[in-house]
């Protein structure tokens, strides 16, 4: 006699009786019919049952009486039927694409935010509002506020494409999604200017990596009080703290060079002025080089906001 798994040998000696031996070696006799099966899915799909769990489900079936199959094969024949998931209704966030942004120039690519400085009371602040070119990390507009404005914002924008000589269609400004930030006012005036708007997705920080990275800079200065007395001592400040960096501080994403040499076209003279000067070293000493004659820190060509995957696998295109 051919053994079926699965199946009590009682049962299988009467099923051989009666001729029925190929029924057991396909199904359990456990197993629910085709019918049974969709009774219990009309149960579960019913309206009193729509947004209810399986156990809940069952457990009010044997309040009444009613006996259809264990919980567990109903969420079976939920799986089945690809049901398995949140029955009720429920908010669907939308799925917001990553920016990808590159700037291979000045005025290309501009970032810009809000940080918050603490004025001479509690709860009282000063708003910082900044616009940052991303190639040569230099800052194009700043200004100090007691409030947030889409108005201030938008005229801030305006002043600095103005003063910056921007063709239309040539620059993306980079933002966050602040109130000020998706203003209809500064959209609109972006249109107008044909400048092309882009921001980060909601709760994603190191999508404006390059603004956040300078306010960092700015809070982290030794001469950086805890508060400011007034909104003027506030604007002295920082009218001091945007000279030094733009002008003076070297930064290590641009060659150590200054954002304003990088800004306006000085970089390339700078970068032959440090190599004269090691071809100078290396012809005196070239025991000190092993390897090979040096050279400075070239200025990157490229500069992205979340570059594309394919990008970041060749580290020497991202710099």
């Amino acid at each position: 006699m051919r053994r079926v798994v699965g199946v009590p040998r009682v049962v299988l000696s009467l099923a051989q009786a009666h001729g029925e031996t190929a029924n057991y070696t396909r199904r359990s006799l456990r197993a629910l019919s085709a019918a049974e099966g969709q009774a219990v899915l009309a149960a579960l799909h019913s309206e009193r049952f729509a947004d209810q769990a399986p156990p809940k489900v069952y457990a009010k079936l044997l309040d009444e009486g009613t006996y259809l199959c264990s919980s567990r094969t109903m969420y079976r024949l939920l799986g089945q039927a690809g049901e398995i998931k949140e029955r009720r209704d429920q908010l669907r966030h939308p799925t917001y694409k990553k920016p990808e942004l590159l700037a291979t120039a000045p005025n290309q690519l501009w970032s810009w935010d809000i940080t918050k400085l603490r004025g001479p009371a509690k709860w009282n602040y000063f708003y910082l509002y900044v616009l940052l070119d991303v190639f040569s990390r230099y800052t194009v507009a700043w200004m100090i506020a007691p409030r947030e404005s889409g108005n201030l914002a938008r005229k801030m924008i305006a002043q600095a494409v103005h003063q910056q000589s921007v063709p239309r269609a040539q620059l993306t400004i980079h933002a966050d999604n602040g109130s000020s930030m998706t203003s209809k006012l500064v959209a609109f005036k972006m249109a107008d200017l044909g400048v092309v708007k882009s921001h980060s997705r909601p709760h994603v920080s190191n999508d404006n990596p390059y603004s956040e990275s300078q306010f960092k800079t700015l809070k982290y200065r030794p001469e950086f009080p805890d508060r400011f007395g007034c909104i003027e001592d506030a604007r002295q400040f920082c009218q001091s703290f945007f000279a030094w960096y733009n002008t003076e501080h070297q930064h290590s994403g641009i060659a150590w060079l200054t954002p304003r040499q990088v800004h306006y076209g000085q970089a390339a003279g700078m970068i032959e002025v440090r190599q004269q000067t090691l071809d100078v070293a290396f012809a005196r000493f070239p025991e000190r080089f092993v390897r090979k004659a040096p050279r400075p820190s070239p200025l990157p060509d490229a500069v992205w906001i979340n570059p594309p995957q394919e990008i970041t696998q060749t580290p020497k295109q991202t710099r």
